[in-house]
């Protein structure tokens, strides 16, 4: 049960019925009251600012307004045990301890799915998106596991998600990687130096997928790169998307489909999407103003196609086509939006790298016209990764080439590690990657911190043999918690919330903070127990309480679906 949701449909049905009763004669910005998590210092269970909202609308006091709800509220919400008014009207309410058995129950009961903001929406998340010229590098890490994670989230709402990587198989790039696996293949049969050519991969890795290609086709004749190019960027993309998907595996990752931009040629799916937006009249053939910063003596005016994204409020608007006529890498990203429209999803996420933050306007942009505004496109932009090692930045080995892989990172720290770490901070900041924290066993590794405390809650119970699936029936005539258990069971009531705030904005980082607060509170309850004998959990070899196998038993409950989300194992023993 999600407490804050359901006492605040409480408290807006009573003062829907008590209307005339209060004086209030205006209710349209009901919607802005919510109930919240009081601070710390006023040792209540919710914070509600019903007053300050309704008395603005109505020209009322909101304090003499807090006053008169205080009293009702009293009388007419029974789970409501105490109400202070604080500040200028804000209601304090401390639940009665029925409520809170009650919701001791409801979690216990909902058990995996507590705290599930229940929705069914149809979802396409499309991160990672590598270019397949060869394995993924640190900077891809972040953007991976926020978008594994965020699928992950979005299931356990009740959503249906579908997890795709957009295969940047066509173009350019692709020809000077696909050259490159050729060269490597000549230096390999045939002891031809590797060219110092410009645009092509230089990494060890080019060789390794050169050799791969000679050992299972042993009979094809490498002469002529021309001849030869199709079979040979078959092999060689689908070698590297290989070392992709080994990458993502190890991270935890794993996408449900990938699709592919020469599939999306092939299928003339740009042509598609220019008439679409051309019988709306989204598109026009004329000519840019200059970039930014560029003169027009400079600036060599060509005729193209152009989409008017400033009607959906782009800055500018953008081209189609290139000076030879050709697509423009844009046009050939409006059409795969397309085809995700034609899907039929409700909603469309793009986690994108700290180099696409310029790309989103546009896009959206196109998400808008080709859906006449009925789909929405969330970009999600995933900021750099700095690496530190004794305090200093770390440079790795790139034997990848010009970068350092997520290989190297997996070797010098496991999956959990890298994906709880990577969810420590906003996505939309720059990240600190410290390699000594997170091998640390101590309170200053957070996911080590939430690993052990889980652990010791595991130990409890295999030291006393007490089965965690057990049913736990609570007597309401001797349940009394102590002020430590108080400030756990708040947090652990907080938990919907968190996931309902997440949900909203996609800040994924607060699961990780969260967690990370709970299992502090933990730590400092076991401590205190070393402190001091009335604390202590285990008495004569028994539980001292049947309070703290409950308390036990909703930490675990918590933390399970927490990390479940996040990706992140929880070994028993540590």
């Amino acid at each position: 049960m999600n407490i804050f949701e359901y006492y605040l449909s409480e408290i807006k049905n009573l003062i829907i019925d008590q209307k005339n009763n209060l004086k209030l004669k205006n209710l349209d910005n009901l919607e802005n009251v919510n109930l919240e998590v009081p601070p710390e210092e006023f040792n209540f269970d919710l914070s509600c600012n019903i007053s300050l909202v309704l008395g603005k609308s109505n020209k009322l006091n909101p304090k003499n307004l807090a006053l008169e709800l205080k009293n009702l509220f009293e009388n007419k919400i029974t789970y409501f045990k105490v109400i202070k008014v604080a500040g200028p009207g804000f209601l304090n309410i401390k639940l009665s301890k029925l409520a809170i058995i009650k919701n001791i129950n409801s979690i216990l009961e909902t058990n995996q799915f507590y705290g599930s903001c229940k929705s069914s929406e149809k979802y396409n998340i499309e991160f990672v998106s590598a270019n397949p010229t060869g394995p993924m590098h640190v900077g891809h890490c972040r953007g991976a596991i926020y978008g594994d994670v965020l699928a992950n989230l979005l299931k356990f709402n009740g959503n249906n998600v579908v997890k795709e990587y957009y295969i940047n198989d066509y173009g350019n790039q692709i020809k000077n990687y696909v050259e490159s696996v050729f060269f490597r293949i000549r230096e390999i049969k045939f002891s031809e130096k590797f060219p110092l050519k410009e645009n092509l991969y230089p990494g060890l890795y080019i060789k390794q997928i050169a050799k791969k290609i000679i050992d299972n086709n042993i009979d094809v004749n490498f002469d002529n790169f021309e001849k030869i190019f199709d079979f040979l960027k078959e092999k060689s993309l689908h070698e590297s998307m290989k070392l992709i998907k080994n990458d993502l595996s190890l991270l935890g990752i794993s996408h449900d489909n990938f699709f592919s931009e020469t599939d999306l040629v092939n299928k003339d799916l740009v042509n598609k999407a220019i008439k679409q937006l051309n019988e709306k009249k989204f598109i026009e053939e004329g000519f840019l103003q200059p970039p930014k910063g560029e003169t027009n003596e400079n600036w060599k005016k060509t005729k193209r196609l152009i989409f008017k994204s400033t009607l959906f409020g782009d800055d500018s608007d953008r081209a189609l086509q290139k000076n030879d006529g050709s697509w423009t890498y844009f046009a050939n990203d409006v059409a795969y939006h397309m085809d995700k429209i034609n899907r039929d999803y409700n909603k469309l996420i793009n986690i994108l790298g700290a180099d696409h933050t310029g790309y989103i306007k546009r896009i959206t942009a196109a998400v808008t016209a080709l859906s006449d505004n009925k789909i929405e496109l969330n970009c999600k932009v995933c900021q750099l990764v700095k690496l530190y090692k004794n305090g200093k930045p770390f440079k790795m080995s790139k034997r990848a080439g010009e970068f350092i892989s997520a290989q190297d990172l997996l070797n010098e720290v496991d999956k959990d590690q890298i994906r709880f770490m990577m969810l420590s901070r906003s996505n939309d900041v720059e990240l600190d990657f410290d390699f000594d924290k997170v091998k640390e066993k101590t309170k200053e590794n957070p996911v080590f911190y939430v690993q052990y405390a889980y652990a010791r809650i595991n130990s409890l119970h295999r030291i006393l043999n007490i089965d965690l699936n057990s049913k736990i029936l609570i007597d309401e005539n001797s349940f009394n918690l102590n002020l430590y258990e108080e400030k756990i069971l708040k947090k652990i009531f907080e938990w919907p919330k968190i996931v309902e705030s997440v949900s909203k904005k996609f800040e994924i980082h607060k699961i990780s903070f969260y967690l990370y607060d709970l299992s502090t509170l933990f730590h400092s309850y076991w401590s205190k127990g070393n402190e001091d004998k009335k604390y202590k959990f285990i008495e004569n070899n028994k539980i001292k309480r049947d309070e703290l196998l409950i308390i036990f038993k909703l930490i675990i409950i918590v933390i399970q679906n927490a990390m479940r989300i996040l990706g992140v194992s929880l070994p028993k023993k540590m």
